[in-house]
């Protein structure tokens, strides 16, 4: 008999374990051609603004995907192996030696890889179809998809699989070289003692965990983070490593001794699921310990992206009020922008003439503005008309009411606004021909002008803006240079590219010119943000998958070491109704703490260091939580995956 002979009947025979081998290669398969395939896909491309910027982020997202792959793959063969060692065994005691049973495992891997590549590209063609179309709605795109299968997408996901063909056969010889036959025979005979526990060291793993907590909980503003942030920093990340380690280690095996020696530890079926449980703690506590803190890891990611879209929105018109705005120039030159704006297919819904006064800071400009490296070095002083005007125009909440030599500094930015109370109002020194000091009464997070843009490299500064009242404006307008600008609102103003750089090309022929244009940012923005919350939402679909399939295969393999066990039960008089809730609460002793170890450590960090910064946006909270739901519904179908296959094993020979 061939190889190649004795490759195929070994798919015949063991059709069930094949399978599942087999459904891993597929989901890859999938994975890879539906991401590939958006960086070919023609209606996609033609659709965005800026296709180099999508392509780069699309390559290191690959990058990524295929790392994922790689580790999926890779885990599932070594499960798939280690299932098989018995029969490997035989091979080698029949003659065969070890590099035969690699090449029979490299003509099963390519086997399985071609059908996997067949139905892979098909599958995904379809899912590259429906991604495609969700990333251009979240990039608010009006683009049809078509359905495509890309040559170069076959091409490069042919070249993956074929290259996992060859890593797998490798990992097959080195498990099969490494082991002796007679472990070979015995592999699945061998069990693991239980760890010794202590009480002080669970109750160690809490005060750990609970320290990380309490230090998240504290914010950012607080004492520890302000004036301790270093110190801080480290207490969380012990507290959460070894914590999640110990909580697995020591706390696990604690709680089950204590189960164990109440007096109704042999009533019901308690006895049966926590006596397997002892023994499988060491096996298990640095799986659990890494899918506790990737969970977390995963939640934050697609968490922080999720609200970065949704925030970048606004956020776009907070840093870009102005549909466009530019520094006033000869009657000419402004003419011939007004005539071009009016030749667009954008209508102008109102165009105003707004005068400031320039002065030079002479406090510290801290004072009024958080980062003030990213505002212009002078200050415009702009009256509090003017301010209102603008504001009542755009449809904003934002209007002021000042007297006397009150301020507000216009800290567009600042992650807390704030407003001070009298008798606590900082000073703040400008001087113009002479020094002024300005009471500041609040530190507004909103722009005036906003960021100063071109359609090359979007933002550069922001003008540092003091709202100031009228009374003193007019006392200051005789002793203070004079800045002129033309604001204008448009229509359909985040589709003006082109009309931004036909007015940013007149504009900058003035030097230093001050130039200022929503569409030069939005494009940018949105298909960026679009693009991280796309991407970060397929890494967490795959490292969700490939996490659920770390627990999932480890059950499987427990369940084929533990049919004998379950055959004696059989055999006592345990009942099928018994050995499934045996089951069920033995897997959801592995499946529920990291889940909801991650979910806290992720929940609390997002409450206290994100969402804190963003309440302007009520719907945020509400939308975390219901990414972590998905997240548990997804768990959970896992969870009741993985006891009804583990209840078939272990009831195979019944």
């Amino acid at each position: 008999m061939s190889l190649l002979d004795l490759t195929i009947r070994n798919v015949k025979r063991n059709f069930r374990l094949y399978s599942i081998y087999l459904f891993s290669m597929i989901t890859g398969v999938i994975i890879q051609f539906t991401f590939s395939s958006l960086m070919y896909n023609e209606d996609i491309m033609g659709a965005l603004q800026n296709r180099n910027n999508f392509q780069t982020g699309v390559s290191i997202a690959s990058i990524v995907v295929f790392m994922f792959i790689i580790f999926f793959i890779l885990y599932a063969n070594s499960f798939f192996m280690r299932q098989r060692k018995k029969e490997f065994g035989m091979y080698l005691l029949y003659g065969m030696n070890e590099w035969q049973i690699t090449r029979m495992i490299f003509y099963e891997t390519l086997f399985i890889s071609a059908i996997s590549l067949a139905a892979g590209v098909l599958l995904g063609g379809l899912m590259s179809k429906l991604f495609g179309m969700l990333l251009m709605n979240l990039m608010q795109y009006d683009q049809v998809i078509s359905l495509a299968f890309p040559v170069q997408s076959i091409a490069s996901t042919a070249g993956v699989f074929f290259l996992l063909a060859v890593i797998i056969s490798v990992q097959s010889y080195i498990m099969v070289n490494r082991v002796q036959l007679t472990e070979l025979f015995h592999a699945r005979q061998r069990t693991e003692k239980p760890i010794p526990v202590s009480a002080g060291m669970a109750i160690l793993s809490v005060l750990l965990i609970g320290m990380a907590f309490a230090l998240i909980a504290s914010g950012k503003g607080s004492i520890f983070w302000s004036d301790y942030a270093n110190f801080s920093m480290i207490a969380v990340t012990i507290g959460i490593i070894a914590g999640t380690y110990l909580f697995f280690r020591q706390f696990a095996g604690w709680l089950l001794q204590s189960i164990s020696r109440r007096k109704t530890y042999h009533e019901g079926n308690t006895v049966l699921w926590t006596s397997s449980l002892r023994f499988q703690i060491r096996g298990n506590t640095l799986n659990l310990t890494f899918i506790s803190l990737f969970s977390a890891a995963i939640m934050m990611l697609i968490c922080f992206m999720t609200i970065n879209y949704k925030v970048q929105f606004e956020a776009v018109e907070r840093n870009l009020p102005n549909d466009i705005a530019f520094h006033t120039l000869d009657r000419t030159t402004n003419g011939q922008i007004d005539d071009l704006i009016k030749s667009s297919k954008h209508a102008i819904r109102f165009h105003l003439t707004h005068e400031g006064l320039a002065a030079s800071p002479v406090a510290d400009m801290n004072t009024a503005f958080e980062n003030p490296e990213y505002f212009t070095p002078d200050v415009l002083l702009v009256p509090e008309q003017s301010y209102n005007e603008l504001i009542a125009l755009r449809g904003h909440k934002e209007g002021v009411e000042l007297q006397g030599n009150e301020a507000v500094a216009l800290s567009q930015g600042t992650d807390f606004p704030i407003q001070y109370a009298p008798g606590k109002q900082p000073g703040f020194t400008v001087k113009t021909d002479a020094e002024t000091t300005f009471k500041l009464i609040e530190k507004k997070d909103y722009a005036y002008l906003g960021w100063s843009s071109n359609p090359v490299s979007s933002m550069i500064k922001k003008p540092a803006v003091l709202v100031i009242s009228d009374e003193t404006y007019r006392s200051l307008q005789n002793h203070a240079d004079k800045k002129s600008f033309e604001i204008y609102g448009l229509r359909d103003a985040k589709n003006a590219e082109e009309l931004s750089k036909q007015v940013h090309a007149i504009v900058t022929q003035t030097p230093g010119a001050y130039y200022s244009s929503f569409a030069d940012v939005y494009s940018k923005q949105i298909e960026g943000s679009s693009l991280m919350l796309f991407a970060s939402g397929f890494l967490a679909l795959i490292a969700i998958f490939a996490l659920a399939s770390v627990i999932y295969f480890k059950q499987l393999r427990e369940a084929t070491d533990e049919r004998l066990q379950y055959a004696i039960l059989r055999k006592i008089g345990v009942e099928n109704r018994q050995m499934k809730s045996v089951i069920r609460k033995q897997l959801l002793f592995v499946f529920l703490p990291p889940l909801v170890l991650g979910m806290l450590y992720s929940w609390f960090i997002i409450k206290y260091y994100i969402l804190d910064s963003v309440k302007d946006f009520p719907g945020l909270p509400g939308m975390v939580l219901a990414i972590m739901g998905v997240y548990f519904l997804i768990y959970l179908l896992f969870y009741i995956s993985s006891t009804n296959v583990y209840y078939k094993i272990v009831n195979e020979n019944h």
